[in-house]
């Protein structure tokens, strides 16, 4: 099975703090450097999993761009794409119970056109999934929609994640519902605040509704949370689980989702 995805693929800078932050002074910290963005992040849980991963992405031509390359095709997924200047970096600060907040520069990944995408990247792509960023705005979209075009004439299933409720809301829910529509996805995933960012759920598709500790919703199933004996970073939870799903349905994606939470960073 071979499943690609497309969207970003940015450098992560994931700072774990060990006390609450001390404004204007120091806090010690656990700090790494990894690949990431939802896409990369999906594609290298694919991999772990047993799937073949495949990561479609505009990246730097820089040396973040280079680092984010390398670590995930050291995790065994196939990085395809254009290089142009800066790579997209995101800093995630994770709160001493777990929550993460984000800082994002996302540079040359939203600059990813429908003219740059070799149609061989798709021609044995199983499943095709979409990271809503990719989905924010031209020319991302552009290159998204005709992704999904290519992997649809292969008989590809597609499924999309709505990724960001801040971004929904800024570009607007009836845009983002109508770019939906025209992507037909087979499968839609989400959290709460995304689907209500959206104005409710999108019809016609398989409803994945994450609900973080509370477990998810697999359509009209709800299924708990798996127990961890600590949590300590959720970034990268969701994707986690979307892989788990892609490859071997609930089961999986609730026992991926499990293990990511239980470690620093959102990479398996």
């Amino acid at each position: 099975m071979l499943v690609c995805t497309i969207g970003d693929l940015t450098l992560d800078v994931s700072i774990q703090l060990t006390a609450a932050l001390a404004e204007g002074g120091d806090t010690n910290a656990t700090i790494s450097l990894a690949p990431g963005g939802q896409a990369a992040n999906v594609a290298a849980w694919v991999a772990s999993l047993g799937a073949e991963a495949r990561c479609i992405a505009k990246r730097g031509a820089d040396t973040a761009g280079q680092l984010a390359r390398a670590g995930l095709e050291r995790r065994g997924v196939d990085v395809v794409g254009p290089t142009e200047g800066r790579n997209a970096i995101i800093c995630s600060l994770v709160a001493l119970e777990g929550e993460r907040s984000m800082a994002s520069d996302r540079a040359t990944a939203t600059t990813l056109r429908s003219e740059e995408i070799d149609p061989t990247w798709l021609e044995d792509c199983d499943h095709l999934f979409v990271s809503g960023y990719a989905l924010l705005e031209e020319p991302a979209r552009g290159a998204a929609l005709h992704s999904v075009e290519l992997a649809r004439a292969r008989g590809a299933n597609v499924s999309v994640d709505l990724a960001s409720w801040s971004g929904i809301e800024k570009a607007g829910a009836g845009e983002i519902r109508t770019v939906l529509a025209r992507l037909r996805p087979d499968v839609v995933f989400g959290n709460e605040a995304e689907e209500r960012a959206l104005g409710g759920p999108m019809s016609g598709a398989t409803r994945i509704l994450k609900r973080g500790a509370r477990g998810c919703s697999f359509d009209t199933e709800q299924r708990s949370a798996l127990p961890v004996a600590h949590v300590v970073d959720s970034t990268g939870a969701g994707d986690a689980l979307a892989a788990g799903w892609i490859v071997g349905g609930p089961d999986l994606a609730l026992e991926a989702a499990a293990h990511c939470v239980a470690k620093l960073g959102s990479l398996p």
